[in-house]
């Protein structure tokens, strides 16, 4: 933790703000528990050639696929295979394999790398997907979390989520820093980096925006910034606190939270600034909006009910404004997040003086909880819904981590050092990416 949790830390910036006066190169090492109960074994053959590239594609592929939890990696004993020609079909079989990766990569003229992957169903003996193209050879991580989604597409018959990047905000001695990497943790990129907290990362819902809270001003103000041009603008900054901000899913509004008219409330600003709308009207603290898949409501964190629970409210006036309450198992349920798919939302539920992540059904409203750490926050769904992102604390230091939807997969993600907070998972990114 930076020092408290964190719907905690935000109501300290909003009550006791006028108190406030005062890259990393490694990536994150990765530690995976647990599996799904029922696993495809799977064998990923080395790429031909792929030895004398700087980076192994067929042992990031297998990475990707085994942190799913949904896929048994087995030995390929080192072999490695042209064409699909060559399958010894029985003997994979008696190997216990059901799906083959074979490939080749071919170097080309300046750092050009000719990449030729092709998955095998070997009960069937048929070829049940391929890719071939070229890539710079900067580009060897891409195109295998690229081979990773293809495949899992292709076994699991959901989109994959390898080639997906996650932000999140990392505390090394005096300085915080915004960064952004690969779903795997490698290719760590500082957005942004100052002595001051930032906070609050959310990602536009076409993926080539930040948005962002930076205390480098001695207060909260709401940055956007364009990651390719590194260019950022000022969404909000007015009198008193600006924090929390959520995009809605057209990329064209966000939802923010602001303290200018009294008390902490809930605001729609367009993505450039303008049409300044308030949305929630209560006199207790409303904060942490996130935004359902069709746009027409929020849920958010608010304190008017006694004790921080989480509720939805409807965006469209000619629904009057209606506000329910989703939560009611315990007293303190904060930082909710809608699935990209509607159907449910992760939240932080107190249980036991444990802060764990928990997800609740919007139509039943049963909860189930994932975690049982001490000190989880900030949950984020992947753009598929199937596994959860969120910080926690081991030892005293804040390391990423993620757990499947149903709980049964868990992964660590852990720097070199550092504590690292505040993770947001990015959307699904073109393959041209």
């Amino acid at each position: 933790m930076f020092c408290l949790h964190k719907y905690s830390q935000k109501l300290f910036i909003l009550l006791i703000l006028c108190l406030i006066n005062s890259p990393l190169q490694a990536a994150l090492d990765i530690e995976i528990f647990g599996g799904g109960a029922s696993q495809i074994p799977i064998t990923i053959v080395p790429f031909v050639n792929e030895t004398s590239l700087p980076q192994s594609i067929s042992t990031v592929v297998a990475n990707d696929l085994q942190s799913s939890g949904l896929f048994k990696m087995i030995d390929s004993d080192g072999l490695a295979l042209h064409a699909s020609e060559e399958i010894n079909y029985v003997g994979w079989a008696n190997r216990g394999s059901s799906a083959l990766v074979i490939g080749e990569t071919t170097l080309l003229l300046d750092n050009q790398i000719e990449v030729r992957f092709y998955l095998i169903d070997i009960a069937k003996q048929t070829q049940l997907t391929s890719l071939i193209t070229t890539v710079h050879t900067t580009q060897l991580r891409t195109v295998a979390h690229q081979i990773a989604d293809i495949i899992y597409q292709a076994l699991i018959g959901e989109v994959g989520i390898f080639n997906t990047r996650i932000a999140y905000v990392v505390k090394r001695e005096t300085s915080y820093i915004l960064q952004v990497a690969d779903a795997d943790g490698f290719n760590a990129q500082p957005v942004i980096e100052y002595t001051e907290p930032i906070i609050s990362p959310a990602w536009s819902p076409d993926g080539s925006k930040l948005a962002y809270v930076s205390f480098e001003n001695r207060k909260p103000v709401v940055y956007v910034q364009t990651l390719a041009t590194g260019v950022r603008t000022e969404l909000a900054n007015f009198e008193g606190s600006n924090s929390a901000p959520a995009w809605s899913p057209d990329g064209k509004t966000l939802a923010i939270v602001l303290t200018k008219q009294g008390g902490s409330q809930i605001f729609l600003i367009n993505a450039d600034g303008s049409g300044l709308k308030k949305l929630s009207k209560h006199a207790g603290i409303d904060t942490e909006p996130s935004f359902s898949a069709d746009g027409q409501s929020l849920i958010f964190t608010s304190d008017r009910g006694g004790s921080p629970q989480i509720y939805r409210m409807a965006i469209n006036h000619a629904s009057g404004g209606l506000i329910e309450r989703l939560t009611f198992e315990g007293n303190y349920n904060v930082s909710p997040e809608f699935s990209r798919d509607g159907k449910q939302f992760t939240f932080i539920h107190r249980n036991n003086n444990r802060f764990s992540v928990a997800v609740q059904d919007i139509a039943t409203r049963q909860m189930q909880l994932l975690t049982n750490s001490q000190f989880d926050e900030s949950p984020s769904f992947a753009p598929n819904d199937r596994v959860i992102l969120y910080a926690t604390e081991i030892n005293g230091r804040g390391i990423l981590s993620t757990v499947s939807s149903d709980g049964q997969t868990r992964q660590q993600f852990s720097s070199l050092e550092g504590d690292i907070r505040e993770p947001a998972w990015g959307p699904f990114r073109s393959i041209k990416e």
